[in-house]
């Protein structure tokens, strides 16, 4: 998969979940597809796959998975690939896919997306199960970069060129999520949009775009409540350097009425045809110094620290070793 146009742009769709079946069933609204998450739906029968089933007469659907394990000890399991290849055929899927995580060890799954240390072992790695996991899924296959709340001493480099090293070896695809990066930036002290700049954009095959959680020192991605207007910047951005491509809202805390959601996607489709806008007049529709200099003041610092800074490395603790110590 060398060009991303090997799959299609879809539009702009939401996750499918049990509070909005109902709706979604009885007044069938005009969204361009669903994503749902792949392990609701690998056990045959029952209300979720009649539901499914449902759904799939008027929509297309697009799987995301949360529970690969593609950076664990032992690695995918091979039945948990059957299962979810046959899940695939189902429901005629464009591409599937998972997250650059590990999920648990020695037959205990943590329900997490735990981050990987960014190393060339786990380059290799993941890079090798990723491609093994597209050629049994007979699929494009993508992960998504995670939220991350704790770096690894032993990483060497920043998460962006671990993603490209990993999608360029394995040949798959990158599901951006926009959200993702604006927490793990506020979190580290990175500079999201060399962040941005950093990823491989023909590599990206999706787009995921969220509700977060200021608690303080930390931002976590609960994907709850509407997407905050400097998430909109870096989504702007995104598409100003990738193009069209699918785009996805994620809202999974504290679901709202079904009209919240379609009114989120609705602005989703509002600031892409912005910004496609601005990338056809060879323009910008973001002020990128005052989303930096935004991010900066919400962390009371004056600027970004280092904007050479490698995430997890050595850096990461000079000055504060006791609230920076990390695996």
């Amino acid at each position: 998969m060398t060009e991303r146009t090997t799959v299609p742009d879809l539009g702009v769709g939401v996750g499918l979940r049990v509070p909005h079946y109902r709706g979604v069933l009885e007044r069938r609204p005009p969204l361009d597809f669903f994503e749902i998450i792949s392990e609701n739906f690998m056990v045959p029968g029952g209300k979720p796959r009649h539901h499914l089933e449902r759904v799939l007469e008027t929509y297309r659907v697009v799987q995301h998975g949360v529970s690969l394990d593609i950076g664990g000890p032992q690695g995918p399991s091979p039945e948990y690939l059957r299962r979810l290849k046959a899940l695939a055929r189902e429901t005629g899927t464009p591409w599937v896919s998972d997250h650059f995580c590990w999920c648990g060890s020695s037959g205990v799954h943590l329900h997490d997306l735990l981050p990987l240390p960014y190393t060339e072992e786990a380059i290799r790695r993941v890079s090798e199960r990723a491609r093994v996991v597209q050629d049994t899924l007979e699929l494009p296959f993508a992960l998504e970069n995670t939220s991350s709340y704790l770096t690894y001493r032993s990483s060497s480099m920043p998460e962006w060129e671990f993603l490209t090293e990993v999608t360029e070896r394995a040949d798959i695809g990158l599901l951006l999520d926009v959200n993702n990066i604006y927490v793990s930036s506020y979190n580290h002290g990175l500079d999201p949009i060399q962040f941005l700049e950093g990823i491989p954009a023909h590599r990206v095959v999706q787009i995921h775009v969220a509700g977060h959680t200021h608690v303080g020192e930390y931002i976590i991605d609960t994907h709850r409540g509407p997407i905050l207007p400097p998430v909109w910047d870096l989504y702007r951005l995104a598409i100003e350097r990738i193009g069209s491509v699918s785009t996805l809202i994620e809202w999974d805390d504290a679901i709202p009425e079904l009209d919240v959601l379609l009114a989120e996607a609705d602005q989703a489709r509002s600031e892409r045809d912005r910004a496609l806008a601005a990338r056809a007049r060879g323009e910008t529709s973001v002020d990128a110094e005052a989303v930096r200099a935004a991010l900066c003041a919400l962390r009371g610092q004056p600027a970004v620290r280092d904007p050479g800074w490698l995430q997890g490395g050595p850096r990461e603790s000079a000055g504060k070793e006791s609230d920076h110590e990390a695996a």
